[in-house]
């Protein structure tokens, strides 16, 4: 008796390429504010500041985390615009007969 197979990922695959994009963006807006926090806060026991630059970093974290995601979704969506008017020249081609 086989085993059951529980995920079957070509069945799912858009799903997860989906949600592999979401979490890829989600872990790199936390990664640059979660860096971003540690270096305030050693600055600010560095220079005996009250939070300071604790808090302006976690504003550049954010800013500098929403800079790469929004990079990243255009790097996205214009390789599935390449994708499909690559498709669509050849349905083109295949319509007009020529090989």
């Amino acid at each position: 008796m086989a085993p059951k197979k529980y995920f079957n990922y070509q069945k799912n695959r858009p799903w997860t390429e989906h949600f592999q994009i979401i979490a890829q963006l989600g872990l790199t807006m936390a990664g640059s504010i979660i860096f971003c926090l540690f270096i305030g806060r050693l600055i600010d026991g560095w220079l005996g500041t009250r939070g300071i630059f604790t808090s302006l970093f976690i504003v550049l974290g954010i800013i500098g985390g929403a800079v790469v995601v929004y990079r990243q979704i255009l790097e996205i969506t214009e390789s599935d615009k390449k994708e499909q008017q690559k498709l669509h020249k050849q349905d083109g081609r295949k319509d007009n007969g020529s090989p």
